[in-house]
């Protein structure tokens, strides 16, 4: 049974992100980078606990809000991006930042945001870990598409094996096995249950330690790619509504589109970009940046999104027009 607290937590959940980035912004606390990985790898275990592995497979039927899901974040948004690439700072570390950033699509805190905007948050859910898949795969080719062959060869391909691991490939296993376990035990159940109610508090502990271990290393450069982040915000809001109407989704799920074109997993790239070579290493302060300015700007989506995309009544065909005269007869 949930506890007053837990249900406390989860009706202000937005409130208690922004607290924990201030805090973090406020507080600043050094040694901290090392939890990043441990405390984002519970917060993923939690978020794919709550994706049954049957319903995975069952949402790979789902082809047209894939397709959609996919087309916003793997063609819509390179094509962004690229179009606002030529105008960055020149410092190659914050533009691979800005790569990194925004070319992977969020996974986490999305399905938050989604939800509280009438989206549709269980197909966001299904569509994780294919998500995360997709990017892991595309995400090289991108970069060395917009950095070309030197700059590309700098980003190891290790570091990005070691996430793939760490923070999908693990806790996907564990979710996996926690839901087995919970078919056969009650046990397992209980476990389960226990570790869903902890999404809110790691959130928020995933926010605060990746805010306090580097929010402070921004500098000028980084503060300038800012309205970047606010642009891309405000395009990918109309180009989620254009993919979701190309795509024909019901409002739930166009919703869903736009906020996954708009979100990026700026809290999974971030230990790629720790991983960098020191004369790269404000690449790790401009994804930081980023997660300050998306998480403001998913508030105000929370309130815009459903007006961009409000439910619309059917349009009248002949034969229900023909009633309509009929009954006014």
């Amino acid at each position: 049974m949930r506890t007053d607290m837990v249900e406390a937590l989860e009706r202000h959940q937005v409130a208690v992100y922004l607290g924990a980035i201030a805090a973090g912004w406020l507080v600043p606390v050094g040694g901290l980078a090392p939890l990043i990985n441990p405390v984002l790898g519970a917060l993923l275990y939690v978020t794919f606990l709550q994706v049954p592995a049957r319903d995975l497979i069952r949402s790979l039927r789902d082809g047209r809000f894939l397709a959609a899901a996919l087309t916003v974040n793997f063609v819509v948004v390179p094509l962004v991006v690229g179009a606002m690439f030529a105008f960055l700072p020149a410092d190659q570390g914050v533009r691979l930042g800005v790569l990194l950033v925004l070319l992977a699509p969020c996974v986490d805190y999305v399905i938050v945001f989604s939800g509280l905007a009438g989206g549709s948050s269980d197909r966001l859910l299904a569509a994780t870990p294919l998500l995360l898949i997709a990017q892991m795969l595309l995400l090289p080719a991108f970069l060395l598409i917009f950095l070309g062959r030197d700059l590309a060869g700098a980003v190891e391909a290790g570091p990005f094996a070691e996430a793939f691991a760490l923070l999908i490939v693990v806790p996907l296993a564990l979710a996996w096995a926690t839901q087995a376990w919970a078919r056969r035990h009650r046990s397992g159940a209980v476990v389960g249950r226990a570790a869903t109610v902890t999404m809110v508090p790691l959130m928020a502990a995933t926010l605060f330690v990746v805010v306090a271990s580097h929010a402070r290393e921004a500098g000028g450069d980084v503060l300038r790619v800012v309205p970047f982040f606010v642009l891309f915000l405000l395009v990918m809001a109309f180009a989620g509504r254009g993919v979701a109407r190309l795509f024909r989704l019901d409002v739930a799920a166009g919703r869903a589109v736009v906020f996954t074109g708009a979100t990026r997993n700026s809290l999974v790239v971030l230990p790629l970009a720790l991983a960098l070579p020191d004369h790269l290493s404000v690449a790790a302060s401009v994804v930081v940046t980023q997660t300050l300015v998306e998480v403001a700007g998913m508030v105000a989506y929370v309130r815009l999104v459903p007006r961009l995309m409000s439910e619309q009544r059917a349009p009248v065909g002949p034969e229900r027009l023909a009633d309509q005269r009929g009954q006014d007869q």
